[in-house]
């Protein structure tokens, strides 16, 4: 895998290194010792996958609060998304920063999310299938979510979402 560092500290993409041969290739998508040397959280709570038949289909920005913060490893199987995220910790050099990356079935990129990041992503193209590794039990109870169009954070969504809910609609801008 190829672990590299955005420009938030603490977040990563991670590319596959594929070994190739007539069959087509093979790659390690996760592994739980090279998480650990790059510090990395590697613990692995739940699975989810967010299907979302149309393209502009915005979900986000989610987060879940203290004891219940979550990393979350992102990767698109079908399809393509903007997936954004923002740095909510205080104590970050970094906070109230953000930054986006198409994730898609093509470039077979992942996006590691560190505790204490807002999450969300647009959809580029019709079946998009988002797959997400998350290091902790969902705990609505601690669940938050930050306006996707916060002009404190001026993230630069690639188009106008087309469908979102009306939960996602209804984010508060953040304090």
């Amino acid at each position: 895998m190829l672990i590299v560092e955005t420009k938030l500290k603490g977040a990563f993409t991670i590319d596959l290194e594929r070994i190739e041969d007539f069959r087509g290739f093979f790659a390690r998508a996760f592994c739980k010792r090279e998480f650990e040397q790059h510090g990395l959280n590697p613990a692995v709570a739940q699975c989810n996958v967010s299907s979302n038949p149309r393209k502009g289909t915005l979900r986000g920005m989610h987060y879940q609060l203290e004891p219940f913060c979550e990393v979350k490893l992102v990767r698109c199987i079908s399809g393509a998304i903007f997936d954004a995220i923002i740095d909510l910790r205080r104590d970050s050099s970094t906070y109230r920063q953000w930054t986006g990356i198409e994730l898609s079935a093509q470039n077979r990129r992942s996006l590691y999310v560190p505790e204490g990041f807002a999450h969300g992503y647009l959809t580029l193209s019709d079946n998009s299938e988002v797959l997400y590794q998350v290091s902790e039990f969902y705990s609505p109870g601690y669940e938050r979510g930050i306006r996707w169009n916060d002009p404190g954070f001026g993230i630069e969504w690639p188009t106008e979402p087309l469908i979102i809910s009306a939960k996602d609609a209804s984010h508060p801008d953040f304090p």
